[in-house]
C-alpha cells in the first residue's frame, strides 16, 4: 500500500471517530451540559497524558494561556448545543445543521485574518443557508434542532478560526489541553450556579460510562491528537476537504444504529443534496484558486 494511500484511509477513519460523537450523543442518556463536563474532563485526562508521555511542556504566557482557556468556554458551548441539537431532533438534524460552517466562515475568516471577502464563498454560504431554510420549512418537528444545531454551527466556525491563529504560535495538543481545561472549568462554575453541579450528576449508568469513555478518550483525545499527526503526511487542504464528508458518514452511522428515528422526509435529504454540493464546490474552487498560485 502507498505511504499516501495509507495516511487517507486513516484520515478517513479519524473523520469516521468524529461523526460517531454524534450516535454517542443519541446513546449517552444524561443531558447535554453534564455530558460535555464529563467529555472534557475525559479528553483533558487523554490529552495530559500524551503531553506527559510525549514530554511536551505546557508552559504558556499568561495572557495566552487565558485567551486559550477562554476559547475553551465556546467549545463547551459549541458542543453543549450541538448535544442538545441532537437530543431534542435527531442526529441527522444535527450534522446537517452543522455544515452551515461554510456560511460563517465566509464571513469571520476575514474578520480574523484580515482578508477580503472572496464572493464565491458568500454565495455557497447563502447557498447552504438556502438549504437549511428549505429544511427548515418541511420539518416543522425538528424547528428547535435545527436552531440550536445552527448556533452550534456559528459557535464551532468561531472556535476554529481562533485555533487557526493560535495554532501559529503553539503546539496543536496544548492548546486543545487548554480549551478543555477552561471549558471544564467555565461549565464548572455554570453547573454550580446554576444548582446542577450535585454528587447526583457523578451517578450514572454503565452504560453512559462507558459511552462517555469512548466519547472523551477515542472520539475526542485520540482522535484530536492523531488528526495533528496526519497533518505532517497529509497536506491541510486536503484534511479539510476530507472533513466535509463528515455530515455523509455520521447520516450513514444514524440510520444503521437507528432506523426509523432517523428517517426523514424525502425534502430533508433534497435540502442536505444542496448543502453538501455546495461544500464539495467550495472545495473544488478553493483547490482550482490554489493550484493557479
Amino acid at each position: 500500500m502507498q505511504r499516501q494511500t495509507k495516511y487517507q484511509i486513516y484520515l478517513h477513519l479519524i473523520i469516521v471517530l468524529l461523526g460517531f460523537t454524534g450516535i454517542l450523543g443519541k446513546l449517552i442518556s444524561i443531558e447535554a451540559e453534564p455530558l460535555v463536563w464529563f467529555r472534557m474532563l475525559i479528553a483533558l485526562a487523554g490529552l495530559l497524558l500524551y503531553l506527559w508521555v510525549r514530554r511536551i511542556g505546557m508552559g504558556l504566557p499568561i495572557v495566552e494561556a487565558f485567551k486559550i482557556l477562554a476559547t475553551g468556554l465556546i467549545t463547551a458551548a459549541h458542543w453543549i448545543t450541538f448535544f442538545m441539537s441532537i437530543k431534542v431532533a435527531n442526529v441527522s438534524v444535527a450534522l446537517i445543521c452543522f455544515a452551515s460552517t461554510t456560511f460563517f466562515m465566509a464571513f469571520l475568516e476575514p474578520l480574523f485574518f484580515k482578508r477580503k471577502l472572496i464572493f464565491y464563498e458568500l454565495i455557497l454560504g447563502l447557498v447552504v443557508i438556502a438549504g437549511l431554510y428549505f429544511i427548515f420549512e418541511l420539518e416543522t418537528g425538528y424547528q428547535l434542532g435545527i436552531l440550536y444545531g445552527v448556533f452550534s454551527a456559528f459557535l464551532g466556525s468561531l472556535f476554529m478560526v481562533i485555533n487557526g491563529k493560535l495554532i501559529r504560535r503553539h503546539h496543536a495538543v496544548v492548546i486543545s489541553a487548554y480549551e478543555m481545561l477552561g471549558g471544564f472549568l467555565g461549565l464548572t462554575f455554570f453547573l454550580y450556579m446554576s444548582g446542577a453541579l450535585e454528587l447526583s450528576m457523578l451517578k450514572i449508568s454503565t452504560s453512559d460510562f462507558i459511552y462517555l469513555l469512548i466519547l472523551g478518550l477515542v472520539c475526542t483525545s485520540f482522535a484530536f491528537v492523531v488528526n495533528v499527526a496526519l497533518l505532517k503526511e497529509v497536506s491541510p487542504f486536503s484534511v479539510s476537504i476530507s472533513f466535509n464528508l463528515e455530515p455523509i458518514y455520521a447520516i450513514i452511522l444514524a440510520l444503521l444504529f437507528f432506523g426509523s428515528s432517523e428517517f426523514m422526509k424525502p425534502g430533508f435529504y433534497f435540502g442536505s443534496l444542496i448543502i453538501i454540493g455546495s461544500i464539495i464546490l467550495n472545495g473544488y474552487l478553493k483547490n482550482k484558486k490554489r493550484m493557479k498560485v
